[in-house]
C-alpha cells in the first residue's frame, strides 16, 4: 500500500535522510522508532510532501505521488498526523474535524470517529484548545480519517500525553486499522507503545534504516539498544 524506494530528504544543504527503502502492506502496522534528531520527522515530511525529496520514490496503492504537493498526496489516499497535533486552537472540535474534509462529510464517517474516540463527541462544541494534550491527539487522528484514507501516517502520538491515553491511542489504532484495512505508518521512541501496536519495526538512525524485524521475531531490548546509542 505504500512503498517508498531510495528516498533522500533534508533541508537546504542538510542531507537528512539517506536511501530510505521500505514498505507498507494494507493493513498492516508499520513503526518507524529512533531518537531525537534522527531523521524521523524529516522522513515523514517528506512522505507526505512537506519537504521535497531530493531523489527516490513513494507511491501509495502503486500510485506515484514523489513530486505532489501535499493536498494531491491526500487525495491519492495519504493522511498525515503531524508532531505536535497542530489542531486548531479556535475551532471547535466538530470544526477541526471536518476541517480535514473535502466535499461532503458522510454522517457514517463522523459517527465511527466519535465511535473511536468518544471523547470526542462529549466534547464536539468545546474549542481545540481547551482539550487536553491526549483529547487534542485523539483530535488530530480523527481529522486525519475523515479524508478516508488508504495510509495514514503519524509523527510521534504519543509525545507529551499521560500513560494511561497512549495505552487508548494504541487500542484505537488497532480498531482503526481492523475497521478500514487501514495502512498505519507511525514513529515513536516509547518502546512500550511500539510493542502495542507494531507488526513490523524500523529503527532509524542518522538518517538511514538499520534494522528491521517483524513481531514474530522481534527482540525489544535490541530495539532499545540501539535507540540508547
Amino acid at each position: 500500500m505504500l512503498e517508498v524506494k531510495n528516498l533522500n530528504a533534508g533541508y537546504g544543504q542538510s542531507h537528512v535522510i539517506h536511501d530510505a527503502s521500505f514498505t507498507a502492506a494494507k493493513a498492516e502496522i508499520l513503526v518507524i522508532m529512533g531518537r531525537n534528531g534522527m531523521g524521523k520527522t524529516t522522513l515523514f515530511k517528506s512522505l507526505i510532501g512537506i519537504i521535497g525529496t531530493r531523489s527516490g520514490s513513494v507511491k501509495v496503492d502503486g500510485a506515484e505521488v514523489t513530486g505532489l504537493p501535499p493536498h494531491k498526496r491526500v487525495r491519492s489516499g495519504m493522511a498525515f498526523v503531524p508532531q505536535g497535533r497542530m489542531i486548531f486552537s479556535t475551532l471547535t472540535v466538530f470544526e477541526n474535524l471536518i476541517s480535514g474534509a473535502r466535499g461532503t462529510v458522510e454522517r457514517s464517517t463522523l459517527d465511527e470517529i466519535y465511535a473511536l474516540f468518544p471523547v470526542l463527541y462529549d466534547m464536539r462544541g468545546r474549542k481545540g484548545g481547551n482539550l487536553s494534550g491526549g483529547q487534542q491527539q485523539q483530535l488530530a487522528i480523527g481529522r486525519a480519517l475523515i479524508t478516508n484514507p488508504k495510509v495514514l501516517v503519524l509523527d510521534e502520538p504519543t509525545e507529551g500525553i499521560q500513560p494511561s491515553i497512549i495505552k487508548d491511542i494504541a487500542k484505537a489504532l488497532r480498531e482503526i486499522r481492523k475497521l478500514r484495512d487501514l495502512t498505519i505508518v507511525v514513529s515513536e521512541q516509547v518502546v512500550s507503545f511500539m510493542m502495542e501496536v507494531c507488526d513490523r519495526v524500523l529503527v532509524i538512525d542518522r538518517g538511514r534504516l538499520v534494522h528491521e524485524a517483524n513481531r514474530e521475531n522481534l527482540d525489544a531490548d535490541k530495539v532499545k539498544r540501539l535507540l540508547a546509542v
